[in-house]
């Protein structure tokens, strides 16, 4: 699986990053950063928790 970022959606509000830190980080320019574009299966669970959290809906999954 690989996550897929809409940075034109993104409002770096860091929801993603406190479910999955090892995923995401938003960093002192107000940026998001994907830090493990593809992240073993282990990590769904938390990725499809930041897909449903993120307010703009601009976290997706693709396979």
């Amino acid at each position: 699986m690989k996550i897929v970022v809409d940075f034109d959606l993104c409002e770096s509000n860091a929801i993603c990053m406190q479910i999955a830190p090892d995923l995401f980080e938003v960093r002192d320019d107000d940026f998001l950063y994907v830090l493990n574009e593809e992240p073993g299966e282990d990590r769904r669970e938390a990725l499809e928790e930041c897909v449903q959290r993120c307010p703009k809906q601009a976290i997706s999954i693709a396979e």
